[in-house]
């Protein structure tokens, strides 16, 4: 200490000045809108979404299997609600409603006797894996690719009978 100055008491100097948090917890919530912003916009820019019309002279469906006519895809923020319209085997009209994500859970399925639930798994931008359950049992198996021009839609149906014996349909739908 030299003699005639008065010591000195000084606080380190802050990195952040005052109002600084408040910018930063602006720059987070803007961050995160835009996060949400682009999954809303990515699941309603979707290949799938849309309705899809059963084209039956490119179509190889199975005696016995469900035919679906229609199919309509809609999005609300990241959950999907599919929508089928068809007939069974025998010809009676059913109407089938699933809502859920593209996670690879079981989600309930309204309208089919032969299943309950379905999971919904996304492969990539134009693929989906479908897994459907009755009463915790696998019944079937399904696959559906859309072409890369999104005009087309192939779903590939694999379904395992009681009696282990497994049969194979592809339907063939356009976009409207």
């Amino acid at each position: 200490m030299i003699f005639g100055t008065a010591p000195t008491t000084s606080k380190p100097e802050s990195k952040f000045k005052i109002g600084d948090h408040v910018k930063k917890k602006a720059l987070v919530f803007a961050v995160s809108a835009l996060f949400v912003a682009v999954a809303v916009c990515l699941a309603a820019d979707s290949v799938f979404i849309g309705t899809w019309k059963l084209n039956e002279g490119k179509s190889r469906i199975m005696t016995g299997q469900v035919k679906n006519t229609t199919v309509v895809y809609t999005a609300s923020g990241d959950t999907v609600t599919v929508t089928t319209d068809g007939t069974t085997a025998d010809g009676t009209p059913q109407h089938t409603v699933w809502t859920g994500k593209y996670d690879g859970k079981d989600y309930p399925v309204t309208g089919d006797p032969t299943v309950d639930m379905r999971a919904f798994k996304l492969v990539d931008d134009h693929t989906l894996m479908i897994t459907s359950r009755k009463a915790g049992k696998v019944v079937n198996m399904i696959r559906v690719a859309v072409s890369a021009d999104g005009k087309t839609r192939t779903v590939t149906t694999t379904t395992t009978s009681v009696n282990g014996m497994r049969t194979s349909s592809t339907a063939v739908y356009d976009k409207q």
